[in-house]
């Protein structure tokens, strides 16, 4: 009897990258360094957050001095949230962003992102996901209906399902009913 083996899946790890407010106007000119680094734009949404979903989304500063700061800075304007995906996508997004405090990468690493467009600690003009875990949790935040890979089985596809999936079929299903077309089709 000879076993059939499923075939390979292949993954390619995302990231979350973030344009902050500060320089939402440079939005191309980053997008184009970003591509040109070998990167796919995966999706892209231009957002406004209020200062509780900014908290909600820096849940791990909370506590510390520059919280309300950050809070304060990241909702004062729209900003750009993208899934970039490529190979080792978030060790070379970190590595393209430069250290996280603006003055030290103009110092460090003045070919980065954060060298050429953050201007201090606070407003350091781009953010990226720290490693997978924050990765997978922020891309959700930012996209909510996202499947982020490896698809989910067992009990997070069920939840996927009736989150996302069932209510769009049965209103689709419902309205079909309703109306009761001659040629369903």
């Amino acid at each position: 009897m000879e076993m059939k083996m499923p075939p390979p899946q292949i993954y390619v790890e995302k990231t979350l990258a973030i344009i902050k407010p500060d320089i939402v106007d440079k939005e191309e000119e980053i997008q184009d360094i970003i591509l040109r680094s070998g990167f796919a734009i995966v999706q892209r949404r231009k957002l406004q957050l209020s200062p509780e979903h900014c908290s909600n989304f820096y849940v791990e500063q909370y506590g510390k001095m520059f919280f309300p700061n950050l809070t304060a800075y990241m909702s004062s304007g729209p900003l750009i949230a993208m899934i970039l995906a490529r190979h080792n996508a978030i060790s070379y997004w970190k590595e393209l962003l430069g250290p996280s405090n603006s003055l030290v990468a103009k110092e460090t690493h003045p070919d980065s992102l954060r060298a050429l467009y953050g201007t201090d600690d606070l407003r350091n003009a781009l953010h990226g996901s720290n490693d997978f875990a924050a990765a997978e949790r922020e891309i959700r935040f930012m996209f909510p209906e996202v499947i982020v890979e490896p698809i989910p089985i067992g009990q997070a596809a069920k939840d996927y399902l009736n989150l996302y999936v069932t209510p769009t079929l049965l209103e689709g299903l419902t309205e079909l009913c309703k109306q009761k077309p001659a040629d369903p089709f």
